[in-house]
């Protein structure tokens, strides 16, 4: 089945006056329909940069410096911003993290879906409004009909959430990068939306990319994970192979610090040092000064991804197996 989104080789860079820096270098996945990729690492990896990448919302100086961004076989990171502009909505949703910052406080939810619709689909204004009432209850919101008229205000975080993903699905789009969508919410509505997230990418053979620091949503929600670690792709894979036996020694870090449901445990595992500054990245594997399994290949050639077993990862540990095939 032929993939919804294609990332070739992105590159992003920020001019400053101290020179160029790369908060993503060389980054490359695929998602196809019906799809979930769950994108996670540490704050700072460019996970919420790609997803900003792709849908063309790079704050300045910020631009794509090369790669290749290709939404059903169509090439959409060289499109000028008007023609961003209309293919966010109808062709690419977001969910952002914050509710508050995507909705207008000024007009009724029922206004903005219908306003969304209109804007995008062929449909007249009394279809859009039996369609706004039908979205409402799809997301779960109890007596849609009635709380149409509302006003952002007047839901709460979770409500608030429910409308955010109907707002993002309504136009019918075949992407939606969902960035930290989950994290405001308290732990029993995360899994409500979790699972609305994933029943929608399902029914609706949307392409999904999900953004999130947390192992447990992703492991929950995700068909195939991405392990991003300062601005690079540490591993890809299924999602269940990358949480079970992770090739990477920092996906193995990051599971290890995990706290395990069927033991006690009095101390967590940790990775030591931090995730460097985009003007200080190691040469070599960036991963190297952190790394518990560093060899000398390590500090001086930097790792392309390849096969490690069910998953692929940029790792020198696995360059035998790369020779051998």
């Amino acid at each position: 089945m032929a993939a919804i989104l294609e990332v070739r080789d992105l590159r992003v860079e920020f001019p400053t006056r101290r020179g160029t820096l790369v908060a993503l270098d060389g980054v490359s996945f695929s998602i196809a329909p019906g799809e979930v990729l769950g994108v996670v690492g540490e704050s700072g990896a460019g996970k919420s940069m790609t997803g900003a990448a792709i849908i063309g919302l790079l704050e300045p100086p910020g631009r794509i410096a090369g790669g290749q961004v290709l939404l059903q076989g169509k090439r959409i990171d060289n499109l000028r911003y008007e023609q961003m502009r209309r293919i966010r909505g109808r062709e690419i949703g977001a969910i952002f993290q914050d509710p508050l910052t995507t909705l207008n406080p000024l007009y009724t939810v029922g206004d903005q879906l219908t306003e969304t619709m209109l804007t995008h689909l062929p449909i007249n204004p009394a279809e859009a409004k039996r369609r706004a009432v039908e979205w409402l209850e799809l997301v779960g919101i109890p007596a849609a009909a009635q709380r149409v008229q509302s006003y952002p205000h007047e839901f709460s975080g979770g409500m608030r959430q429910r409308v955010v993903i109907a707002l993002a699905l309504c136009a019918e789009p075949k992407l939606i990068v969902a960035d930290e969508p989950t994290t405001a919410l308290d732990v029993s509505i995360q899994a409500q939306v979790i699972a609305l997230l994933k029943r929608l990418a399902r029914e609706k053979g949307t392409a999904m990319m999900l953004v999130t620091h947390d192992m447990g949503v992703i492991a929950e929600t995700a068909d195939r994970v991405a392990v991003m670690y300062a601005g690079r792709i540490a591993e890809i894979g299924p999602v269940r192979e990358v949480v079970k036996n992770p090739q990477h020694p920092y996906t193995a870090g990051l599971m290890a610090s995990i706290p395990p449901l069927d033991r006690r445990v009095n101390r967590l595992a940790q990775i030591d040092g931090a995730m460097p500054r985009l003007s200080a990245i190691p040469q070599g594997c960036a991963y190297n000064p952190r790394c518990p399994k560093v060899f000398s290949r390590c500090a001086v050639e930097r790792p392309e991804l390849m096969d490690a077993g069910t998953t692929q990862a940029a790792c020198w540990l696995h360059a035998k197996a790369m020779t051998d095939a």
